[in-house]
């Protein structure tokens, strides 16, 4: 790219979980697989290097599209084969070697100056991903192995339209903190009908790579103890709305009694009711 001029993009950030909890070779190993899975993801959605802009964040990668890719393609089959590819590292392998990984994504106008991207969709993408609410979704959901976050506006747009590959009924909306603002976003794990949205709290702890920590939880559960579902906020009841009533002009006496009820029986509402039906009986 190579350009001070502000361009529209597709802005991905892609964070690898526990990777300070490794060894310098296992920090290795990392950054080979997560570079593996993403340029390999890339291939399958036909986009070369000379149409993407991939920057090093340590244990994760920035990466930019060229602006004539699809953003369906991203959300839709780029994912896909992220998580496939994912799913098949950890299929089988040690358990201090697994992998697990935060995604975000955004777009909006970024520049280049050739040492790295800035804009502010830059800021909100990586934001995502690092997200407080991101690492809590993880965190539930410790049989998973990959979290998505994509901004309210990259849903609306694209997600919500749907597409191969992209489920937007498997998404779900959760206030998060970027730049000490407060937004929404769009959360989905693959492989579940729904994330696990726990309610805001100190994010917790990961005790290993694996990224489980503690908080092992049962098969096909959201990791959480049985004092942190007390704990979970009770839904209000639905609203009740109060009953209209059609009040007609009617003939005799239109007293309202007992908290705008008409009586029952009363002389008044029996004739509307008659003049109604065309003088039959009450309905």
């Amino acid at each position: 790219m190579g350009t001070r001029q502000a361009v529209n993009r597709l802005i991905v950030s892609v964070d690898a979980e526990g990777s300070s909890q490794r060894d310098l070779r296992g920090k290795l190993h990392l950054r080979d697989t997560v570079y593996r899975l993403v340029e390999d993801a890339l291939c399958a959605v036909d986009l070369p290097a000379d149409r993407v802009h991939l920057e090093d964040r340590g244990d994760g990668v920035l990466l930019a599209t060229d602006p004539a890719t699809p953003p369906e393609a991203m959300v839709g089959l780029w994912l896909e084969e992220i998580y496939q590819g994912l799913r098949e590292h950890n299929r089988g392998g040690r358990p201090d070697a697994r992998l697990r990984l935060r995604i975000g994504m955004h777009a909006g106008p970024v520049a280049d100056d050739g040492r790295g991207l800035a804009g502010s969709a830059v800021d909100q993408a990586c934001g995502l991903c690092d997200s407080a609410a991101a690492r809590r979704v993880l965190a539930a959901a410790p049989r998973s192995d990959l979290v998505f976050v994509v901004s309210d506006w990259l849903y609306q747009s694209v997600v919500a339209e749907g597409g191969r590959f992209v489920e937007p009924e498997h998404y779900r909306p959760a206030p998060v903190e970027v730049k000490q603002a407060g937004l929404t976003a769009w959360f989905h794990v693959p492989g579940l009908p729904v994330p696990p949205l726990p309610a805001a709290g100190p994010v917790p702890a990961t005790g290993n790579p694996s990224g489980e920590g503690s908080r092992t939880g049962a098969p096909g559960g959201t990791g959480e103890t049985d004092q942190e579902k007390d704990r979970r906020p009770v839904p209000p009841e639905p609203r009740r709305e109060a009953p209209k009533y059609v009040f007609e002009q009617i003939d005799g006496d239109n007293t309202v009694l007992d908290g705008n009820t008409f009586e029952a029986g009363s002389t008044a509402v029996e004739q509307g009711r008659k003049r109604r039906t065309g003088g039959g009986g009450a309905r």
